[in-house]
């Protein structure tokens, strides 16, 4: 598989977990607020990184790391990542997979399976601004509502995650995103900060008090949310 990063210890990419993140290329959204431009923009000029590498590495803190997160980019254009996977596994780890959700029968074979133990989908807007918000025209979002649909059942252990940005998510949005959800299990508002390598570079963050604001509205409908990195 086509690995591009390793962060090699983290403890805020898989919750209550001591984690490596791996980092795949591409993406079939262009989110002006994404923070890893150059995995979207150009995954063919970032290196490589030898699975073996990251092998030998996950060999040797095996009793250090409970888990390992797979983010991007977009993991599941990945066609090796299911592999991938199962060789996380057989080390003893407990995977979490991050998605935008467009490849919902990507999602509900690994469920299937049982080799994912946690994923984390970008809620990326309300409907009517979902293809606006990721950059897209004409974007068809029933995978999108089908991985949410799929997920809310609660196969898995999920969350639903939006990152606010000031010129994206609006109190309306977030009255639709709510009912959207309506009885999932978790759902993070997460802080955006422009870490001067976004698509865009003119994005402005939520304060913290709108963001509660937009927290309590989100609370109305999903069992349970929270703030992230504010």
């Amino acid at each position: 598989m086509k690995i591009l990063g390793l962060e090699k210890l983290s403890l805020v990419d898989y919750d209550n977990h001591i984690a490596a993140t791996v980092f795949t290329g591409g993406c079939n959204f262009r989110c002006p607020y994404c923070h890893n431009a150059p995995l979207v923009l150009d995954p063919a000029g970032q290196g490589v990184l030898d699975e073996a590498y990251i092998f030998d590495y996950l060999k040797k803190r095996k009793g250090v790391l409970q888990g390992v997160a797979i983010t991007g980019g977009e993991p599941t254009l990945m066609p090796d990542l299911r592999e991938f996977i199962l060789k996380v596994r057989e080390l003893g780890y407990e995977v979490k997979l991050d998605s935008n959700g467009t490849r919902p029968d990507v999602l509900a074979s690994f469920i299937e399976e049982k080799i994912v133990d946690y994923i984390a989908m970008d809620i990326k807007n309300s409907k009517e601004r979902y293809a606006e918000t990721i950059d897209v025209p004409h974007f068809d979002l029933a995978p999108v509502e089908e991985s949410v649909a799929l997920l809310k059942k609660g196969l898995v252990g999920y969350e639903f995650r939006t990152t606010l940005v000031s010129e994206y998510i609006s109190e309306q949005d977030m009255e639709k995103i709510a009912d959207w959800l309506e009885g999932a299990e978790r759902y993070f508002l997460q802080h955006f900060k422009d870490s001067g390598n976004c698509i865009r570079g003119d994005l402005h963050e939520v304060s913290e008090e709108r963001a509660k604001a937009l927290l309590a509205i989100a609370r109305k409908k999903v069992k349970f949310a929270a703030l992230r990195g504010y």
